[in-house]
């Protein structure tokens, strides 16, 4: 185990206390890899562990700076969507706007009740995933194949009108990204969020990581729409060469734990970048009508939902990948916690994950 602390006696103890479940975890079995860091102001706590241990040390003896970097899942949406947040001013595009005014080569009759808005809090009534989804990953479908499949879908409910979450709701929100940008989503997120924050070892897709510094899912725990557990899905599942480097806008970002704590950061602190502080601000704020699922523009916010009990300011997001990561603005402290075992691996609440972020709720 690989840890590194920079921090008070709060920060230290947590550390102390998430490095014991995790090596635990790591000796049992359980994982394969995991990291976490955690920060509070200049405070910061970091570890690796597992695979992603073995790797920090090869660096060390090697003098070769070699971060691990896992699959991040959903976390993947509110980068994606800040890319996308980044355009607002000087594009005229708001979160009112009919997609159809963007997507005009979709059937009027459905999407045009939809907004921009309803896309990027899941109340649009599409589905997250695509009926043909297996299919279309199991030929190694480029991403405008699945947005192409988008039109044939209809809508479980009138939009605005209820919460269910939407995979496919973020891939047209990021389509409409790149029609505005007039450039591929990767490209616009490396240019607008990675680079300006510094995330040097983040990319949506792989982009210039190193296959070595990818930390391998544990796939046969798997999601099912990702191929878990299937012998037969080995060249599309979430290790494969295809979907590391397709970049899913929904959930195929890499990224390392220190990286996404520097993301969450940039939403605590108004004058940092990468753009204005009223376009932060309209990210972490919820927009959904009371009895409706609490949604930010991309982030989960007020996340009692998924079992994040600090205080109802706080803004984040898990992934099915075994991830988990959010920042209390009450108290400045940002918790991210990655790891190679899939949610869905465990009972809801006794994932490695969800116990260490209940040590940072105190």
């Amino acid at each position: 185990m690989h840890n590194d602390r920079v921090a008070d006696d709060g920060l230290e103890s947590c550390s102390a206390k998430a490095s014991e479940l995790l090596e635990l975890a790591i000796e049992r079995g359980t994982l394969s890899a995991a990291s976490f860091c955690f920060r509070q102001g200049d405070l910061t706590c970091k570890g690796d562990f597992g695979i992603a241990d073995s790797l920090a040390q090869s660096q060390l003896e090697a003098g070769v700076a070699k971060v691990p970097s896992y699959l991040l899942g959903s976390i993947t949406k509110p980068i994606v969507i800040a890319a996308m947040v980044s355009l607002f001013d000087e594009s005229g595009l708001s979160i009112e706007d009919s997609i159809s005014k963007y997507l005009p080569d979709f059937p009027v009759e459905v999407f045009d009740r939809i907004t921009i808005g309803h896309l990027l809090t899941h109340t649009s009534g599409l589905p997250d995933q695509l009926p043909n989804n297996a299919e279309l990953r199991s030929r190694h479908a480029p991403l405008c194949d699945f947005v192409d499949a988008c039109k044939q879908l209809t809508v479980a409910f009138e939009p605005g009108e209820a919460y269910e979450y939407s995979s496919m709701g973020i891939l047209l929100a990021a389509e409409i990204a790149q029609r505005i940008a007039r450039v591929d989503i990767a490209e616009l997120v490396q240019a607008r969020i990675l680079m300006p924050l510094g995330m040097r070892n983040s990319a949506l897709g792989i982009g210039t990581l190193l296959e070595e510094c990818l930390m391998p899912c544990q796939v046969e725990f798997g999601a099912p729409e990702a191929g878990g557990g299937r012998s037969d899905a080995s060249t599309w599942n979430w290790n494969s060469s295809y979907w590391r480097s397709l970049g899913a806008p929904w959930g195929g970002a890499h990224s390392s734990a220190e990286d996404v704590a520097k993301f969450l950061e940039a939403f605590l602190q108004p004058t940092a970048n990468p753009f204005r502080s009223e376009l932060k601000r309209m990210m972490i704020t919820n927009w959904n009508a009371p009895g409706i699922e609490p949604r930010g523009l991309g982030f989960d916010v007020d996340m009692r939902s998924s079992g994040v009990m600090t205080s109802a300011k706080t803004f984040g997001h898990s992934g099915s990948t075994g991830t988990m990561a959010w920042a209390d603005p009450a108290t400045g402290r940002i918790c991210v916690v990655l790891t190679t075992l899939p949610a869905g691996a465990l009972p809801a609440g006794e994932h490695p994950r969800d116990h260490i972020s209940r040590l940072l709720m105190s």
